[in-house]
């Protein structure tokens, strides 16, 4: 079976290109489409030499049935990788693709999870707890925020001396090296995780 991926995002897009990167040559993998919270978001440049479509939408928009529609019909759209995209997922998109769609998070949850907890803020957190590691969560999405089911985890160890900076740099090389390799052994595990 294809999938047919569409990458949300609202940032800088490096997890983004390190995804398309990994699955240009793929026989079963195709990333179908890149949909963005921004247009200024940094991601819609790093999309452009690849010749992939691109959507900017609003909330509204995010939680139309249309768009669903729009994701299935016109995209062939077969599952979601939320990777840094910041706006809320609405019920019609959790539905639509229950256990179809996946989202990174830059801790290891349960640990720094829930409203307001994402880029600078999470590593932030964990150097004001101390930490001794830090580390990426791949989980199911749901209709709570970094609630869903956890697929997989990587940690780092820290030492005492990182800044925030340092821990960003570390959990972000965690991202870089394992995220495209997940989606991967998820795609081609999915009828057995379901």
């Amino acid at each position: 079976m294809k999938h047919n991926l569409a990458i949300f995002v609202s940032g800088s897009g490096t997890n983004c290109e390190n995804i398309i990167r990994h699955f240009a040559h793929h026989p079963e993998v195709n990333v179908a489409l890149v949909v963005s919270s921004s247009a200024k978001a940094g991601a819609l440049a790093r999309v452009e030499p690849y010749s992939i479509p691109t959507l900017v939408v609003n909330r509204e928009e995010l939680a139309s049935p249309q768009f669903v529609r729009m994701l299935r019909t016109d995209y062939h759209v077969t599952f979601i990788v939320l990777a840094g995209f910041l706006s809320l997922i609405p019920e019609t998109l959790t539905t639509a693709y229950a256990h179809r769609m996946i989202n990174i998070h830059p801790a290891l949850l349960p640990r720094y999870g829930g409203k307001g907890m994402y880029g600078r803020h999470v590593h932030e957190a964990v150097k004001a707890a101390g930490d001794t590691e830090t580390g990426m969560t791949i989980h199911w999405v749901s209709d709570e925020i970094d609630g869903g089911a956890i697929i997989s985890q990587f940690s780092t160890p820290l030492l005492p001396t990182d800044t925030v900076d340092d821990i960003a740099r570390k959990e972000h090389e965690l991202e870089m090296q394992h995220f495209p390799a997940e989606i991967e052994r998820i795609l081609g595990t999915l009828d057995t995780l379901l």
